[in-house]
C-alpha cells in the first residue's frame, strides 16, 4: 500500500506501491493534501507500479490545474517513466 507523505516544508512524498489495488485511495488522499499553490511530489521511495500509477500522475494533474496550482513530480522511478512513454504521455507528466 502507498502512503502520501506531506513534509514541513510542503512536498508531498509517495512511498510504497501504486498499483490497481490502492489506485484510487491514493489519488484521494494525496488531493486532500493539495494545500499550496506550487506542489512538487517526490516519487524517489515508490517501488512497485502498473499502468494505473500513470492514471494517477494525470488525475493529480488535473486536479491541480482545476485548483489553478502548478505541480511536478521529482525523482520518477524508471519503471514509471517508461510506462508514460509507452502510453505516449511523457510530454503531459511535468517533472522537477
Amino acid at each position: 500500500m502507498a502512503e502520501v507523505v506531506l513534509s514541513k516544508d510542503g512536498e508531498l512524498s509517495v512511498e510504497g506501491s501504486i498499483t490497481f489495488n490502492n489506485v484510487v485511495a491514493v489519488v484521494e488522499r494525496g488531493i486532500a493534501l493539495f494545500n499550496h499553490d506550487d506542489l512538487v511530489i517526490d516519487l524517489t521511495r515508490v517501488v512497485e507500479v502498473d499502468s494505473s500509477a500513470v492514471s494517477l500522475l494525470l488525475e493529480w494533474q488535473r486536479e491541480a490545474g482545476r485548483r489553478h496550482h502548478r505541480m511536478c513530480f521529482a525523482n520518477m522511478p524508471q519503471n514509471l517513466r517508461g510506462l508514460t512513454q509507452l502510453y505516449g504521455v511523457s510530454e503531459l507528466i511535468l517533472q522537477a
